[in-house]
């Protein structure tokens, strides 16, 4: 399997990448600066250098292009604005989503946030921040424009990422409570999630729980 992921120097690409290279499939990370594609390389994926916040449809077109799957990875990262989390967040997942579609790549997973489905009125605003609530409405407009594309999409939609060694152990389903979830296990729950069927067309939660990975997916 061919998988081409947005935001390929990240904390959850590298993970998937390199458990997709150790399973005998092939990550495609598209990256902004070229002194990245050696972390990429190191790990057995192929990088690609661009910069989804200016490409092109036709660019990101013949990127994608010849893929089996797609993964939207990318985020503004700490630190960045609202303007970015609206030209990332958003803005790229949607050009990301429109390349996949175009070139054919129909199986699609993004990367969301849990709360992306919640109402940001001016009162959640208040308590978690301006930036934090351009982040989740960016996510949420993103998700919203994936349901209307003709994908087998699914969107995944983590808890509070840490770096704590997986555990393999989650709870994955349409609604979960709010926890935190180790980046490791985000990375497994995606590279399963490329070659699930049942999961077209589906919105999941995903924490740490008590359930292996497998199991939790074969549960849905």
């Amino acid at each position: 399997m061919r998988v081409v992921i947005a935001g390929g120097h990240g904390k959850i690409a590298l993970r998937l990448e390199k458990l997709l290279a150790e399973h005998g499939d092939t990550g495609v990370g598209i990256i902004r600066k070229p002194e990245q594609a050696a972390d990429l390389r190191d790990i057995g994926a192929e990088p690609v250098v661009l910069d989804l916040e200016n490409a092109s449809l036709d660019e990101v077109i013949e990127a994608v292009s010849g893929a089996d799957a797609a993964v939207f990875a990318a985020g503004a990262g700490p630190g960045s604005g609202v303007a970015r989390k609206d030209t990332v967040d958003k803005g790229a997942a949607v050009l990301f989503a429109e390349a996949a579609e175009r070139a054919g790549v129909r199986r699609f997973v993004q990367i969301s946030a849990m709360g992306a489905g919640d109402e940001i009125d001016a009162d959640v605003e208040a308590r978690v921040g301006e930036v934090f609530a351009a982040y989740l409405r960016a996510k949420a407009a993103a998700e919203q424009d994936l349901r209307r594309r003709d994908l087998d999409w699914t969107i995944l939609r983590p808890g509070r990422l840490t770096d704590d060694p997986g555990t393999g152990l989650v709870r994955l389903a349409d609604d979960v409570p709010r926890d935190d979830v180790p980046r490791d296990d985000v990375a497994e729950v995606v590279r399963l999630l490329l070659s699930d069927t049942t999961t077209y067309g589906r919105t999941l939660e995903l924490t740490s729980g008590n359930t292996p990975v497998a199991e939790a997916l074969e549960r849905l």
